[in-house]
């Protein structure tokens, strides 16, 4: 699979080309189009309870679409539902990669997509408990709300960075949630919650846009649930 992108950095859309007989992986919902006679099959990834952990702990659809291209080869068009820019991970079989909620967007059927656990206080921020771990070998189509950023730290450095701008990151940095501020009401006053500290080696991609801040707008203007 090759994945080529456009109306990037804004308004991604990632083309991914498949050769003869070819599937990818992509999140349910997210297909844009695709070419002629490529086939498409809905299925619960991995088994019930993996799909269960991605779609109720991890932000996830439950089903995972599979879409083959026909012996001519073929390609599907993905986009995410948020604005915002795309990025490709190129997955070499050493490195593996945690993807926050709602960022996973395709990937290779080479590799695998699975829930993992990502600590206990996460259940209490509103990222959901689990992440998505990315794994394998081939390439994975990541999104982001607002523009990317890529942070590469150096073994030992440091940085810490709020829940909601994080898009993934490496399985070699290391990293730990915790509150920003001590107490409910000085989480309450800063507006700000959990955040991850990040040591490296690795990448840590990032959003400069947070989807809370998108949904506290709407609540505030009366556009959006209130639940």
């Amino acid at each position: 699979m090759q994945v080529r992108t456009r109306h990037t950095p804004s308004y991604g859309v990632a083309r991914l080309m498949l050769a003869p007989g070819e599937p990818v992986r992509v999140e349910s919902g997210s297909m844009l189009a695709t070419s002629y006679g490529v086939t498409v099959e809905s299925r619960a990834q991995g088994g019930f309870l993996k799909s269960l952990a991605r779609s109720a702990l991890g932000g996830e659809s439950f089903y995972v679409s599979t879409y083959t291209a026909p012996q001519q080869g073929g390609w599907v068009d993905v986009a995410p539902t948020l604005p915002g820019d795309l990025n490709v991970l190129e997955l070499d079989g050493r490195v593996g990669w945690c993807v926050t909620k709602g960022c996973w967007l395709a990937s290779a059927s080479t590799v695998q997509v699975e829930a993992q656990w990502g600590g206990f206080q996460n259940l209490f921020g509103g990222e959901g408990g689990f992440l998505t771990r990315l794994s394998g070998h081939g390439s994975a189509v990541v999104a982001c709300y607002g523009a990317l950023d890529v942070v590469t730290l150096q073994p030992g450095e440091y940085i810490t960075i709020d829940t909601g701008h994080v898009v993934a990151y490496a399985d070699t940095v290391q990293s730990q949630l915790r509150q920003m501020n001590q107490g409910v009401a000085q989480s309450l006053k800063s507006g700000e919650g959990l955040v991850f500290d990040f040591a490296g080696p690795g990448q840590v991609l990032t959003q400069t846009r947070n989807p809370r801040g998108l949904v506290g707008w709407l609540r505030a203007n009366g556009l959006g649930p209130r639940s």
